[in-house]
């Protein structure tokens, strides 16, 4: 172990999913990670982006003396690069050429093993797709060089910031009813990737997977028809219906993905396509190789959604590195992972002190009521204990103080740090969940106040019920903001300023 630590370990791809949640965990269990990215800054403002054994280096695949530099003085490196992006045919190319300069650059470099994260699929089936074909083209050109193989090959991986698991995520959430083509029973066996990454480590570590080729997957043969039932049973939804027909294409059904999700045609049309033929492990060899237990489909859907823990915990603030939870959304993923989000936020300067401010903050609800449009409050809490929620009955443990896990009317507290942060969690019935955040941060002459407002919808009801509460929320929120600056008892310096807060795929500078 310590001698494959002596020497740096490249990652080719550092900044696609896979790559983005390997190089902390190779950073964590002690590893020197040398990253060869075409945008540095991409790396550079993640958490773990300056981390004292993190060497990013600039470099295109297709750029062969960038490689050479990348690989040179290595012990071993990941290959995680393919082209998902579906072209006319250009992508192919461009693959196997990237891979013969990983060949010649990991021979002039010293690299002692590759490993290689590929597709399954029979490559002799005549329903191949095009990027199955070429995962299993590129594996070829790998391991055609002198320098060792271990090739991994896995399906549909699970876990949110995941395009496949993204696309099952807005399908199942924004259609009761769906029709799906005949692929849709197509067996498949997908992989949760906190499983891909511990394989693909696992392989790092045992010198016997060297040269070979394993099939990962989860503990079970399933079809995208159970995956969207369970997806739905996971996150509370009612059953969908999914109406299969015989004439919709691959390139069909990746148009009908991008107009009812924000997942492009052109990443859904490889997905889809892949689906198509039957991607299920021929061997279990590699769990005898790298005993743990793999994940089933229901446990990764339940963690990744997990979304309000996911908005607490933020992953773009932790400078610790640390990857705790893989199926959660990280800084760095596409735009559209995590699920819909609806943000209302709103700031505000007074000329009272922090502690002056917290006491506003911490006084909130119960007798004192919200500060503002007090009666729109009595209306939701009345309408709440219609449909059989707590509405503002409950009203709070103590009028002046707060602590984690205290009823406030209809919310409950998070999270609490004194003078700096109170966030409220949502208990009203409504078909989502929602968070109320508090911020506070002394300024030049004062406090500035930030009041965040998040919410969670579920499913199409959720959506619709959020779109139409935008408006009322967006005055709300505001007058809210500046009612308790006012409570504060000292004057407001301006009016409130609308608030974007930061969200998990926002990149931001890691500490220096």
């Amino acid at each position: 172990m310590d001698s494959l630590k002596a020497k740096p370990v490249l990652v080719a791809g550092g900044t696609g999913y896979v790559g983005g949640r390997l190089i902390p965990l190779l950073l964590q269990r002690g590893y020197r990670v040398r990253a060869m990215v075409r945008h540095p800054e991409k790396l550079a403002c993640r958490p773990w982006g300056r981390h004292p054994d993190l060497e990013v280096t600039a470099g295109d695949a297709l750029d062969a003396e960038a490689f050479r530099r990348a690989a040179q003085g290595c012990g071993a490196a990941f290959y995680l690069i393919h082209s998902m992006i579906a072209q006319s045919g250009a992508y192919a190319e461009a693959d196997r050429r990237a891979a013969r300069h990983m060949v010649q650059a990991a021979v002039a470099g010293g690299v002692g093993r590759i490993v290689y994260l590929g597709g399954l699929g029979d490559g002799g089936h005549p329903r191949l797709s095009r990027h199955l074909r070429s995962r299993h083209e590129v594996e070829g050109i790998l391991g055609a060089g002198p320098v060792p193989l271990t090739s991994l090959r896995a399906a549909m991986i699970l876990g949110a910031g995941s395009a496949s698991f993204e696309m099952l995520r807005y399908l199942v959430e924004r259609l009761p009813v769906m029709t799906a083509p005949r692929w849709i029973r197509t067996p498949c066996q997908p992989i949760a990737i906190r499983d891909v990454l511990g394989y693909l480590v696992g392989c790092l570590e045992a010198p016997r997977t060297a040269g070979e080729t394993f099939d990962i997957g989860g503990p079970e043969v399933t079809t995208y028809r159970d995956l969207i039932r369970v997806y739905a049973a996971e996150a509370g939804l009612p059953p969908r219906r999914v109406l299969t027909v015989p004439v919709l294409t691959p390139w069909l059904s990746a148009k009908w993905v991008h107009l009812v999700t924000p997942v492009p045609a052109a990443i859904a049309q490889p997905l889809t396509e892949g689906l198509s033929i039957p991607v299920v492990c021929r061997d279990n060899r590699i769990r005898e190789v790298i005993p743990l237990r793999p994940s089933t489909c229901r446990e990764t859907i339940r963690r990744a959604l997990e979304r309000v823990r996911q908005e607490l915990a933020d992953a773009c603030r932790d400078d610790t590195g640390r990857l705790d939870h893989p199926e959660w959304v990280t800084c760095g993923d596409a735009a559209y992972a995590g699920g819909t989000v609806m943000r209302t936020g709103y700031r505000v300067r007074t000329a009272a002190s922090p502690e002056r401010v917290w006491q506003a903050v911490q006084g909130i609800g119960g007798t004192r009521g919200w500060y503002a449009a007090p009666s729109l409050w009595r209306l939701r809490g009345l309408v709440d204990r219609w449909c059989g929620g707590p509405g503002l009955s409950r009203g709070r443990r103590s009028p002046t103080e707060l602590r984690v896990g205290d009823a406030v009317d209809f919310f409950r507290v998070l999270e609490l740090e004194p003078i700096r942060r109170l966030v409220l969690a949502a208990e009203m019935k409504a078909p989502g969940e929602a968070l109320l955040e508090f911020g506070i941060q002394g300024v030049p002459g004062g406090t500035e106040l930030t009041l965040v407002s998040r919410y969670l919808p579920r499913g199409l009801g959720g959506l619709a019920y959020g779109a139409l509460l935008a408006p009322v929320h967006e005055w709300l929120f505001r007058r809210l903001a500046a009612a308790v600056a006012i409570q504060a008892g000292g004057r407001l310096l301006g009016s409130p300023r609308r608030h974007r807060p930061p969200t998990h795929t926002t990149c931001r500078p890691g500490p220096e």
